[in-house]
C-alpha cells in the first residue's frame, strides 16, 4: 500500500470539523477505497480556542494558512475558508506554486477565478477538486465531468440553494409571508443573519457559473449570469401558482444557444409534472440534458456538515488515487470564451401578477398593453385583495419573447391603475 496522503486543512467551521469526523469514522473504508490512508497533519483557523466537537490536539496548528502548502509533510491542501478573494485565493495560488493539489468547497472563488486556478493546477501537474462547491453532497460535478463526458449537453438547470428552497416550501405549506418564513429560517439556523447572498440569488449564480463552464466547455463567466432572487415572491404568487398547476422554485438555468451562453437565476413556475416541483425543503437538485444519455437528475442534501464534508473527502480519495483530470472536463486552454446570449431573446411562457385599482376598465388597459406588444394571454385570474386595497390580476402568456413581455409590463406599470411593482416569473416548460 502507498504512503498516506497527508492533508493540510484550512478552515475549521462546520464543514472543516465534519471532514475530520468523516475521516475518523470511516477511516478503514476510506483507506480501502483510496488504497492508502488519508491523514490530516496540520490545520489552520482564526480561533484556536473555539470548541468544534473534534480533537484537534493531534494536529499541528498554524496561524497563517498559506504555510500549510509549504510544509514538507503536506501533500494536498483543503480550503474551507470561503470568499472569492482574500486568504482563500492566496492559499490556492500558493498551493499550486508549490506543485500540490487543492480541494475546495469555495464556489465564489471558482466562479470568479476558476479559469486561472484550473490553468495553475495544470501547469503544476496537480489536481483542482471542488465537488463540495455545488450541491453539497450530491455528486453532480463528478457526474457531469466524468459520467456525461461523452455527451454534448444542451442545458443544465436546477435548485441550487437550500435556504431559498426551504423558504418557498414553507410559504407554500404554511401559508406564511416571505418575511415571516425568513425570520423563522434565521431562528432555526437555515438562513444566515445576513441572508442576502442566498435570497438574492448570488449563491445560486456562483454555482451556475461553475456548472455552465463544466457542461459547455466555457470559461466561467459569473458576470454574465442574470440574477434575480426571491424577495419579491408574494404569498399570493404561491397561491395563484398552485391554482394554475405549478410550484415556485428558484432555478439556475444555463443553456447553449446560437447567440451564446444563456445563464440566468430566477424564481420560476415549475409544472407539477416536472421532478423539480417535488424537491422540497433544503434539498438541492440538478438536471442536465445530454444528446445521447437524455435527462440526468441529481438530488440530495445540498449543504450542511455531513453532505459537504462527504464531498470534500470524496475529492481527497480521488487525489489519493492520482485522479488529476482537468477541473472543467477539458484543459483550461480549450475552454471557450463564449458570448452571453441576450436575455430578451428568450422565448417562453411567462407568469404576470399585478395589483390594480378595483374600478371599471382596468382589464381593458392591461390587455391593450399586451396587444400593443403582440403578447397573447393563455389564462387570466382576477381574484383576491391585496394588503394595499387593490385586487390581484394574474396572467399566463402564450410563448413569446421576453423582450415583448417586458415592454408590455412597462406600459402597464405606467398606468395609474397599477399599484406597486408588477411581478414577472418564467415558466419552466421542459
Amino acid at each position: 500500500m502507498s504512503a498516506p496522503l497527508r492533508v493540510g486543512l484550512a478552515g475549521l467551521g462546520t464543514v472543516g470539523a465534519g471532514v475530520i469526523k468523516v475521516l475518523d469514522e470511516n477511516r478503514e473504508l476510506v483507506e480501502r477505497r483510496a488504497n492508502r490512508a488519508i491523514e490530516v497533519v496540520a490545520v489552520s483557523a482564526r480561533d484556536r480556542h473555539r470548541e468544534r466537537g473534534v480533537d484537534l490536539a493531534r494536529f499541528d496548528w498554524v496561524d497563517d494558512a498559506t504555510t500549510l502548502c509549504r510544509r514538507e509533510d503536506v501533500d494536498v491542501v483543503v480550503e474551507l475558508i470561503g470568499g472569492a478573494d482574500g486568504p482563500a485565493l492566496t492559499l490556492a495560488r500558493a498551493t499550486f506554486d508549490c506543485g500540490k493539489s487543492f480541494v475546495t468547497a469555495n464556489k465564489a472563488m471558482l466562479a470568479h477565478h476558476g479559469l486561472e486556478l484550473a490553468g495553475r493546477a495544470e501547469k503544476a501537474g496537480a489536481a483542482l477538486k471542488y465537488e463540495a462547491a455545488v450541491a453539497g453532497g450530491v455528486p453532480v460535478i463528478k457526474g457531469l465531468r466524468e459520467g456525461a463526458a461523452a455527451n454534448a449537453l444542451s442545458q443544465v438547470y436546477g435548485i441550487l440553494n437550500g435556504t431559498c428552497n426551504y423558504i418557498l416550501t414553507a410559504m407554500e405549506k404554511d401559508g406564511l409571508a416571505f418575511a415571516d418564513v425568513l425570520a423563522e429560517a434565521q431562528r432555526l439556523g437555515y438562513a444566515e443573519a445576513d441572508p442576502s447572498f442566498d435570497i438574492d440569488g448570488v449563491d445560486t449564480a456562483h454555482k451556475l457559473a461553475i456548472l455552465a463552464a463544466l457542461s459547455f466547455g466555457a470559461q466561467p463567466d459569473f458576470a454574465s449570469v442574470a440574477t434575480q432572487g426571491i424577495r419579491a415572491v408574494d404569498i399570493a404568487d404561491i397561491v395563484h401558482a398552485a391554482a394554475l398547476g405549478f410550484r415556485i422554485k428558484l432555478v439556475g438555468l444555463a443553456r447553449a444557444e446560437a447567440g451564446g451562453l444563456f445563464q440566468r437565476v430566477h424564481p420560476c413556475l415549475v409544472p407539477l409534472g416536472h421532478p423539480l416541483a417535488h424537491v422540497d425543503g433544503s434539498l438541492n437538485a440538478v438536471v442536465a440534458e445530454g444528446n445521447f444519455v437524455g435527462r440526468l437528475f441529481f438530488q440530495g442534501r445540498g449543504a450542511g456538515e455531513g453532505p459537504t464534508a462527504s464531498a470534500v473527502v470524496a475529492d481527497l480519495i480521488d487525489v489519493a488515487r492520482g485522479e488529476f483530470g482537468p477541473a472543467f472536463a477539458m484543459p483550461a486552454g480549450r475552454l471557450a470564451k463564449q458570448a452571453a446570449a441576450a436575455q430578451g431573446d428568450h422565448v417562453g411562457r411567462s407568469y404576470l401578477r399585478l395589483t390594480v385599482a378595483d374600478r371599471p376598465g382596468v382589464l381593458a388597459e392591461l390587455t391593450a398593453a399586451l396587444r400593443d406588444e403582440s403578447v397573447s394571454i393563455e389564462s387570466l385570474i382576477q381574484r383576491g385583495t391585496a394588503a394595499n386595497g387593490g385586487v390581484y390580476v394574474v396572467m399566463v402568456t402564450h410563448e413569446c419573447s421576453e423582450r415583448a413581455v417586458r415592454a408590455a409590463l412597462a406600459r402597464m406599470s405606467a398606468s395609474d391603475s397599477v399599484i406597486g411593482e408588477p411581478m414577472m416569473m418564467h415558466i419552466l416548460d421542459f
